[in-house]
């Protein structure tokens, strides 16, 4: 599915955030020694190769809401913005934290010229964070955040399985229908 807002495209698909070509930057659902892991994270710094954790050791720890950016190493893309998402149930104001994770994201593409980005569901894993509620955040903050960007132009979140694909979908078209 592609829409397009003020001039900024929002895709969204299913697939591998580490094998996103096309993309300025990725995201990364970090964890908060940005250190390779499990899900997101771990797929990242694979791809990325050990350059990646080595760069990150002198921003690390950070904490849940803040966003840091670095090489993309062997990655196909010039940047990777490593964030922390709530743990769901246990930092809070998880929505608050959560959209920080995604204006902080657009804040640093901004600052450094990325033209594209692309999002992973941040905190629906490991995290926890229900994936309707989590999705309903990204959404309203990237339609929020729309009107300020003035480089990127192309948003995308790459999902993991056809559910939550749907459930993306789903989200974009009821705020945006009408």
């Amino acid at each position: 599915m592609i829409k397009e807002i003020s001039g900024v495209e929002i895709e969204l698909v299913k697939g591998d955030i580490a094998n996103q070509p096309d993309i300025t930057a990725i995201v990364n659902a970090a964890n908060a020694r940005l250190q390779a892991g499990g899900g997101v994270a771990g797929a990242i710094h694979r791809a990325a190769g050990p350059g990646l954790e080595e760069e990150c050791r002198k921003y690390a720890p950070i904490e849940p809401g803040q966003a840091v950016i670095t090489g993309g190493h062997n990655l196909p893309n010039r940047y990777v913005i490593h964030t922390l998402g709530p743990v769901y149930g246990v930092d809070k104001p998880e929505e608050k934290l959560l959209a920080d994770c995604y204006r902080n994201s657009f804040r640093l593409a901004e600052e450094n010229d990325v033209e594209s980005i692309a999002f992973p569901a941040i905190s629906t894993g490991y995290f926890r964070y229900p994936l309707e509620q989590a999705t309903a955040v990204a959404m309203r903050t990237v339609l929020e955040m729309i009107p300020e960007l003035k480089k990127v132009k192309k948003i995308r979140f790459v999902l993991f399985s056809d559910s939550d694909l749907v459930v993306y979908e789903a989200e974009l078209a009821r705020l945006t229908s009408g």
